[in-house]
């Protein structure tokens, strides 16, 4: 199935039914009064996240979706029909803007959120609302509301806890292959990989962790050259990025240094913050170079990078340092969740220590009370 992570829609909810002026004309009730019962209100449009589906490639193709009207008011106090809600399913992590304005309205994070897109129109009010002691046979009546139109931009960002950067034929299919449940293809040619990929990471039977690798960077992506600068987007929800690197390329002239400095170029261009994201430098490929060259490349490679972050020498085609990669990543992770949840714990302790300090004799509560 083809990737598709951008589609824009419209949505179009229904409007509301008409009320209606009517009168009873029962037999021996020559004076019935006003019976004309309201509008139905319109279908209104509901986006529901689902972790079964990993595209939306469903928008791609189909771009309206309109609800139906509600059923018009009829007389002896009948009220129309409210129409049904229309359910979109989308996959978890998108993103929905309005297209003309901007305006973020919905960030499906977690499966079976539920937002609304297009709220119905409410239904018009028949002649009985309208009955009072002077106006005793009225004949006004409303005509029900118009239901929202909304043209949506949908960006889909995949959930991921790591992500994969890197130059084309740095590896990453090849890692992520050989530490996941993904099998990406892989070639000796760049570009290989078109979309992203996700996989699941087992460290254990009960502790795992996703990893997103995404088409490989080339210098210019942040103006549009190549394929990586259409899934950035991806890695912005992640906690950490593996830098990997080709550390022997095959080609004569290639200074993986230089390539790595203008990864790093590409992705400040793109968003800072993405750039200031925890990084990891992995060093792959080391398989091609005996012990002293790859001891005197690791040296040279991390000194004119000036890295003095975490480093990593793996061979993902052997998996030689990936299993201690794989460890490291679920121990950093761990360690993130329970500073974050610390964190949480405390700020709920001093929220609750903020109420207790409440002097219940506070003047301001008393004139609270008086209302």
């Amino acid at each position: 199935m083809k990737f598709i992570d951008e589609a824009k829609i419209e949505v179009v909810a229904g409007d509301g039914g008409n009320g209606v002026a009517s009168f009873c004309r029962e037999k021996f009730r020559p004076f019935g009064g006003p019976d004309g019962g309201d509008g139905g209100r319109g279908g209104s449009i509901w986006v529901v996240a689902d972790r079964n589906i990993n595209t939306l490639v469903d928008y791609r193709y189909s771009k309206m979706y309109r609800a139906d009207r509600g059923e018009n008011g009829r007389g002896s106090d009948c009220y129309g029909k409210g129409a049904e809600d229309v359910y979109l399913r989308m996959p978890v992590g998108t993103l929905i803007h309005d297209d003309n304005t901007g305006e973020l309205i919905a960030d499906l994070t977690e499966h079976g959120q539920t937002e609304l897109l297009a709220k119905g129109g409410e239904g018009g009010w028949g002649n009985i609302h309208f009955k009072s002691s002077v106006n005793r046979a009225p004949r006004q009546k409303s005509d029900g509301k118009p239901g929202e139109r909304r043209d949506l931009r949908l960006e889909l960002k995949v959930l991921a806890d790591v992500g994969l950067l890197g130059m084309p034929n740095a590896g990453k299919s090849t890692f992520i292959t050989a530490v996941s449940n993904a099998r990406p293809k892989i070639a000796d040619y760049p570009f290989t990989t078109l979309h992203p990929n996700l996989g699941v990471v087992r460290v254990s039977h009960e502790r795992s962790f996703v990893i997103a690798d995404i088409p490989g960077l080339i210098e210019g992506a942040a103006e549009g050259a190549g394929l990586g600068h259409q899934f950035l987007r991806h890695l912005q929800r992640t906690g950490l990025l593996l830098h990997i690197v080709d550390l022997s390329p095959f080609e004569e002239g290639v200074d993986p240094v230089k390539q790595a400095k203008a990864l790093v170029k590409e992705l400040k261009k793109y968003d800072e913050s993405l750039a200031d994201k925890p990084r990891w430098l992995v060093l792959n490929k080391i398989d091609v170079l005996d012990d002293d060259a790859r001891v005197k490349r690791v040296k040279d490679f991390i000194k004119r990078f000036a890295w003095k972050g975490p480093v990593f020498e793996i061979s993902a085609l052997s998996h030689t340092g990936c299993q201690e990669l794989v460890n490291a990543i679920y121990q950093h992770l761990e360690q993130k969740k329970h500073a974050e949840q610390r964190a949480a714990e405390t700020r709920m302790a001093q929220a609750v220590r903020a109420i207790d300090s409440i002097d219940p004799e506070d003047p301001r509560f008393k004139v609270l009370d008086e209302y």
